[in-house]
């Protein structure tokens, strides 16, 4: 049976695109408009039927006995971690944040290993932002910071950014100028689309020189003259103060987090991204300028919202004390895992797990651990019980939150006998004991 569906909103990435046209022949994707290699990938792999529905220690189990099972280990652990929810979506991650409630559980999202930092600088300094489609209508000077949109988002310049025609930008790409900054040894990866277009220039900067530049930007802006300022740096300086409305789009090269990249952790990258957003702040006494976070996973920026109106905090929540506390670097988890203060972890989603570092992968696969994941999702390790749960844009209706926190009802284009993540989390928050709601938690704030 072939079936065709159009406008579908594709939550392969951040821009989480609502123009998708899809045909599938006997449940399986056969077309997939306009071309874009993430989306398509991701719902060629997600489409799939799964195998096991639940499983126990990696045999197939009925779902009542995984239920039971997971159930046991969570009211069992002293001090249980939920991590994840960038592949959910909204009623997913509210049933998430219930059943961390309830155990006195951590409970933290993968922005932790990505834009974490950039969520810390604008908690201290502000934001000056918009959505896209301000951007689409307005922006007249685009600057990509520390990322490669071609690789990331590859629609984001055909739809947003670069290439389309606005209420203020008629002639779409002529009226732009784009700029791109980052690492001097990635030249081959300044790209904006997948057919390779070029950016009006580029500003090569050593991937440790993101704050002295931020900061040299901004003395120059105030009219102080700068010794051995690069003509280039000049360049993107004038080009700041003529536009009529400029966007700096910056990414993980400016954060220095470990995820996607391979580097070491650096705890420093919350100060660059401060130092970006006090640029933007101080150009608006120029003109208008804005910034915005190019985000990685589908429904990241959901998980921050949920858990924000939840329990006043976007990811790295502690829930042991009956009320939510908030510190990263403890209460996130691969902190908590690396210094083995959890005792069991509940994984919604577990395509983050390779970029743990070491000692927390170790600790992980020594403790019991759930996971809920979608059809063709593969494990490096067997957890203890294990959910195939209906993917949310396939499977199952939902909320998703674009990487500029507009939110975008899920379409449910195929069936499937899958349970949801929200069902799932639901029964194990109905077969966890009410009196489980208590200060248990063992971190490094409760040491003498």
């Amino acid at each position: 049976m072939s079936m065709r569906c159009v406008n579908v909103p594709c939550p392969g990435c951040g821009c989480v695109c609502d123009d998708v046209s899809l045909a599938f022949d006997k449940g399986k994707l056969v077309a997939f408009e306009p071309r874009c290699e993430l989306g398509e990938r991701w719902f060629r792999t997600h489409s799939q039927d799964g195998h096991s529905i639940a499983a126990i220690d990696g045999q197939p189990a009925s779902m009542s006995a995984a239920l039971d099972r997971a159930a046991s280990l969570l009211s069992q652990a002293d001090y249980p971690l939920i991590y994840g929810l960038s592949r959910s979506a909204t009623p997913g991650q509210r049933a998430a944040v219930a059943l961390a409630e309830r155990l006195g559980a951590a409970i933290d999202t993968t922005a932790s290993l990505c834009h974490g930092p950039s969520i810390m600088a604008l908690q201290e300094v502000g934001e000056v932002t918009c959505t896209l489609g301000e951007i689409r209508n307005r922006a007249d000077l685009i600057i990509f910071w520390g990322c490669h949109p071609a690789v990331s988002h590859p629609r984001h310049a055909e739809r947003y950014s670069v290439f389309p025609q606005g209420r203020h930008t008629p002639s779409g790409r002529t009226d732009r100028t784009i700029v791109m900054v980052g690492e001097a040894g990635q030249v081959e990866q300044w790209r904006l689309d997948a057919d390779g277009a070029k950016p009006d220039f580029v500003l090569p900067i050593d991937s440790t020189q993101n704050y002295e530049t931020l900061s040299t930007l901004r003395v120059m802006l105030r009219g102080e003259t700068v010794t051995g300022a690069s003509p280039e740096l000049q360049r993107l300086l004038d080009c700041m103060c003529r536009c009529k409305y400029g966007v700096i789009f910056f990414g993980l090269g400016i954060t220095e987090t470990s995820m996607w990249d391979g580097r070491p952790h650096q705890p420093t990258g919350h100060v660059n991204v401060a130092a970006l957003l006090q640029l933007v702040a101080d150009l608006n006494a120029v003109t208008r300028f804005t910034a915005r976070r190019m985000r990685m996973q589908g429904d990241v920026s959901g998980a921050d919202n949920v858990l924000c109106w939840q329990t006043g905090y976007p990811f790295g929540v502690d829930m042991s004390r009956g009320y939510p506390r908030y510190n990263p670097g403890e209460f996130t988890a691969n902190e908590l895992l690396a210094e083995q203060n959890t005792d069991a972890c509940l994984l919604v989603g577990a395509e983050t797990v390779p970029y743990f570092s070491a000692p927390a992968r170790r600790h992980l696969e020594s403790i019991p651990t759930i996971v809920l994941d979608y059809p063709g999702a593969v494990l490096d390790f067997t957890p203890s019980v294990q959910f195939t749960t209906g993917v949310y844009g396939i499977h199952a209706a939902g909320t998703a939150y674009r990487m500029d926190n507009v939110p975008v009802s899920l379409q449910a284009p195929l069936a499937n006998n899958a349970p949801t993540d929200e069902l799932v989390l639901n029964e194990l928050l109905n077969r966890c004991p009410m009196e489980l709601t208590r200060g248990n938690g063992h971190s490094q704030a409760d040491t003498p």
